[in-house]
């Protein structure tokens, strides 16, 4: 959502209003974009709902890359909202389902919100660092696909390591 916002302002000149629709698309379309992985989840479970969404992530960085207009931005502003709605609770809701039964759970959330956090400092850092050498955010949002597709890789190996130890990977 920084990086969107970013985006728009450098990349499209957007005004602040503008910038303020995209961001209250993100937020109100996230709602429904949680609700819809969780049915989503529920049918075809957790993990291959979560490489869907990240298959959508890499969709949007390719269309990101070639938005020119306002109403392109706040097309793509709309698919943002609903992938990051839905990643975010179902990656929590797939971490507990993958992480040891134990009474401290809260050691092991910590440790992913650890790692979430540095995820978003890696990611805004790459994608600043790649804006600054190449001087367009354009470059730099095709920098993000690349980690994107590193994590399908990653949930892929994990859907597969889930089916080979009879792991449930859906929300019941």
């Amino acid at each position: 959502m920084l990086a969107a916002a970013a985006f728009g302002a450098k990349e499209l000149n957007l005004e602040t209003s503008q910038l303020i629709t995209t961001i209250l698309i993100i937020q109100l379309v996230a709602i429904g974009g949680a609700y819809i992985m969780a049915r989503l989840s529920e049918r075809f479970g957790n993990l291959k709902v979560l490489i869907g969404v990240v298959l959508i992530w890499i969709g949007i960085c390719i269309y990101a890359y070639f938005i020119q207009t306002v109403m392109q931005f706040y097309i793509i502003a709309t698919f943002v909202g609903l992938v990051m709605g839905g990643i975010q609770s179902l990656s929590r809701s797939t971490y507990s389902k993958l992480m040891p039964e134990t009474k401290d759970t809260a050691s092991f959330f910590s440790f992913y919100d650890v790692t979430e956090k540095l995820a978003i400092v890696i990611g805004l850092f790459s994608f600043g660092f790649i804006e600054h050498i190449t001087g367009s955010m354009r470059k730099s949002v095709l920098a993000v696909l690349v980690f994107f597709v590193i994590g399908g890789i990653i949930l892929y190996l994990a859907l597969s390591i889930a089916k080979k130890k009879n792991i449930q990977t859906s929300v019941r």
